[in-house]
């Protein structure tokens, strides 16, 4: 058995967490540069404001209904995310992280329904009362059957947030009236590929001739068919893949002309994307660099570019590729254009002990200095968030995002804990 534990409106319950007088009033959550609605709370869903929408078009329906607007706070989220997943692996054999509002349990040794749904209410309370975040949980035989159970808990409030997939009469009655688009992995085009061939339910998805799904569309089509109708084709991951590459990109909460800004902007996303790194307890061996202006800016000229550059030996060190990445900016910088993003990207990965030497090449004499250094560094900035950086990285920042409607980071920093008046 799978359960499968997913938080409520996770970013607009992150921002109530701390502000109890929002608990009935409408929220919205902003992406990057505040551009468009990635969040909204169950008040703001009612008023009919759809994920993606664009907050310029939005603002006047949010000043007129009273809607709280912040700004995403992706700190605050990591870290209350990590301790909801603590608290659910507190209670359970084994998890998942699926996402950072999501994760899938073994719930192996729990047979009867009651047993099951007891244990999802438990769950349930166990991380409200350690930290006030509200989760639904369906529980199934497969992993996709869990999905759909959850759906199930998040769309009908009389199940009360937990549902049990085990009788087969109530799968069935479930997959009747659940749209084929709702199943794990069937994305909005696999969706209307399945609805034109007259398959509109789940329902009618598990009915339909399995060889010719996997013939039609490919296997892991076939086994989330065969996961419905009750057949474990999907375990419990509790290691998640090494990662083959790390991009880390923004966009900037202004356009950027000058040289300086960019090369400060690629210097931070490159410190991110090593400490990452160096988090995955990985080296890599190549660095990508790549900028661009913005692509809806008619009146302007679009360029986009990159360059990349290989080092001889893996590294995880900061400054190392602090280094290439400055001379990959200036490679590909021209000064007549107004920069709307940039990125960096890490890959060509390295386990400790892994990269075989050529017969002239020689290890860094002061690699294990340069380590030491760098997990220093890694340990002030996870108690003092960011407080040690390299001066190449800037101090004003002026490219930084937009970010004005960004609450405190009530968690991780002393200076903006929640003060009672």
């Amino acid at each position: 058995m799978f359960a499968l534990i997913d938080c409520n409106n996770f970013y607009a319950s992150c921002e109530k967490l701390f502000r109890p007088d929002l608990a009935h009033t409408p929220v919205v959550v902003l992406s990057n540069n505040d551009g468009c609605i990635v969040a909204r709370s169950k008040e703001a869903k009612a008023l009919g404001f759809k994920m993606g929408e664009p907050y310029f078009q939005a603002k006047e329906r949010i000043d007129r209904n009273g809607v709280m607007v912040f700004s995403s706070n992706y700190e605050l989220y990591a870290d209350i995310s990590r301790r909801v997943m603590e608290t659910i692996e507190s209670v359970v054999p084994a998890i998942e992280i699926y996402s950072i509002d999501e994760a899938f349990a073994d719930l192996r040794g729990f047979s009867d329904d009651h047993a099951l749904s007891q244990m999802g209410k438990l769950i349930q309370s166990t991380v409200f009362k350690h930290t006030g975040i509200s989760v639904g949980v369906g529980i199934g035989a497969t992993k996709t059957l869990a999905k759909l159970a959850n759906h199930a808990a998040k769309q009908y409030p009389k199940t009360g947030g937990v549902v049990v997939l085990t009788d087969k009469a109530r799968i069935e009655k479930l997959m009747r009236i659940t749209e084929v688009g709702e199943v794990w992995g069937v994305g909005r085009r696999l969706s209307r590929q399945l609805t034109d061939m007259g398959i509109q339910t789940v329902w009618d998805f598990i009915q339909h001739d399995t060889g010719s799904l996997r013939k039609q569309f490919s296997v892991v089509l076939e086994r989330t068919q065969r996961e419905l109708k009750g057949q474990a084709c999907f375990g419990l991951d509790e290691t998640p893949a090494t990662k083959q590459q790390i991009v880390c990109s923004r966009s900037f909460g202004d356009r950027i002309t000058q040289l300086d800004h960019l090369a400060q902007a690629v210097a931070t996303y490159t410190a991110r994307a090593c400490e990452k790194l160096r988090s995955e307890a990985m080296s890599a061996q190549s660095i990508t660099v790549f900028c661009r202006t913005s692509p809806f800016a008619d009146k302007e000229p679009y360029y986009s570019n990159q360059a990349s550059s290989q080092l001889s030996y893996p590294s995880d060190d900061t400054a190392v590729f602090l280094h290439q990445a400055n001379e990959l900016i200036q490679r590909i910088y021209k000064p007549q254009f107004r920069y709307a993003k940039a990125g960096v990207m890490l890959s060509n990965f390295y386990a400790p002990g892994t990269f075989q030497l050529s017969l002239f090449d020689e290890q860094p004499k002061d690699e294990s200095k340069r380590k030491g250094l760098m997990s220093l560094v890694d340990q002030l900035n996870k108690q003092h968030k960011g407080q040690v950086f390299f001066g190449c990285e800037g101090i004003s920042k002026p490219w930084a995002m937009k970010r004005d409607k960004v609450s405190p980071r009530y968690t991780t920093r002393w200076d903006e804990l929640p003060v009672v008046r």
